[in-house]
């Protein structure tokens, strides 16, 4: 059961939870639509709560100017970010299923300690807590510019891609060799930078708890939604 709060939650910053969240949490999913169809992406990310560029909190990705995604940010620049610090990896069944490749638990398994059964609980509830929904207006940084370059350099130190290269060179994926990918994700003279001015968003738990908050300027005044894309 799902248990949605009448009162919306308003401030300059995410809540806390959220900020946690996506200080901690890898990757994000970015949604964006044209006129019809939406389009959902794996992102890498950093989030700022302010720079000498945006006073206002900002989520910064970095994406091909080709990318169907690009394309739509620039149709339609409203987007929504997807980040949660729930356990992805599908856990073990409890008994056998019909599908070889999903795993079962072992039969007979040893019966957990005490200590093991509360270190999993709490590694459980740590890992388990928040997934947020987070809605904000993108624009393409302008290329070649100090406010580009400033992005990008924030985006590689929030980032390792050595980790993320040996993923795609297992998948069969393209890496630059040496560089664990940083030329083709961020470095690349093609690539462009995406800002995401925060706008609002949602909280749900894992007790199926739902809140909803909403940012505001100093002033009070609801974060603007114009934003224009440097083409």
């Amino acid at each position: 059961m799902t248990t949605t709060t009448n009162d919306v939650q308003v401030g300059t910053a995410p809540p806390d939870e959220v900020v946690a969240c996506l200080k901690n949490a890898r990757f994000l999913h970015l949604a964006t639509c044209d006129a019809l169809d939406p389009h959902v992406s794996l992102m890498n990310y950093t989030y700022l709560p302010q720079c000498p560029y945006e006073t206002h909190p900002t989520v910064i990705m970095t994406t091909q100017p080709s990318s169907k995604k690009t394309r739509n940010m620039i149709r339609n620049p409203r987007v929504s970010l997807l980040v949660h610090d729930w356990v992805s990896h599908r856990p073990p069944t409890a008994t056998a299923t019909a599908d070889p490749a999903r795993a079962s638990s072992p039969t007979g398994a040893p019966p957990r300690s005490s200590l093991a059964s509360l270190l999993f609980s709490l590694n459980t509830s740590a890992l388990s807590s928040i997934s947020a929904t987070i809605n904000g207006t993108a624009r393409l940084v302008e290329s070649g510019t100090e406010e580009e370059r400033y992005f990008k350099e924030k985006h590689l130190e929030n980032n390792t891609f050595e980790d993320q290269s040996s993923q795609d060179r297992s998948s069969g994926g393209e890496t630059v060799p040496g560089d664990g990918g940083r030329g083709c994700y961020i470095e690349g003279e093609e690539v462009r930078v995406v800002a995401v001015r925060i706008r609002d968003g949602r909280v749900a738990d894992w007790k199926g708890h739902v809140n909803d908050w909403r940012l505001v300027d100093g002033d009070g005044a609801a974060a603007s939604d114009h934003m224009s894309n440097g083409i």
